[in-house]
């Protein structure tokens, strides 16, 4: 079935099952890699994407509850400049870099909502994992944006 989905601004027409998972239609489909898979099962949260603005686990998201625009690591920004981006980098967060997209999206999310998130906020909200075990600089790439 046909399914309009606006993604980084851009309208794609894609012609998948209803219930393929939104992270095979960008990767698969779509042609855009930066989102990842990691369990597949929602958990690690390396698949995070924004739906309407809100992060959201891609991996087990079927395509057909899709009503809103999406954005990946992609379309964040086109040159790392989003603050998150600049942030990471600043504090030289990744690692191996591996859920780093994933990890991004769902802190880009928080801030949006909340630009000066205390860190319990930031432990409840931004549930990712990192297996390279980042989450001091996380925290403080979060700590420097709130006090921007």
């Amino acid at each position: 079935m046909p399914y309009h989905l606006t993604i980084n601004g851009t309208l794609h027409d894609v012609d998948v099952e209803g219930e393929m998972p939104l992270l095979w239609v960008l990767r698969d489909v779509i042609g855009l890699t930066g989102t990842k898979f990691g369990c597949g099962i929602a958990a690690c949260g390396a698949c995070t994407v924004h739906v309407n603005g809100e992060a959201v686990r891609s991996c087990t998201l079927p395509v057909a509850s899709i009503t809103g625009p999406i954005t990946t690591i992609e379309g964040l920004s086109v040159d790392s400049s989003h603050p998150v981006q600049k942030a990471w980098i600043e504090k030289q967060v990744p690692q191996c870099g591996y859920c780093q997209s994933g990890m991004i999206m769902a802190v880009a999310a928080l801030v949006a909502h909340n630009p000066k998130p205390s860190e319990a906020e930031l432990a409840t909200t931004v549930t990712n994992v990192c297996r390279c075990g980042t989450y001091d600089r996380v925290r403080e790439a979060v700590a420097s944006l709130a006090s921007v």
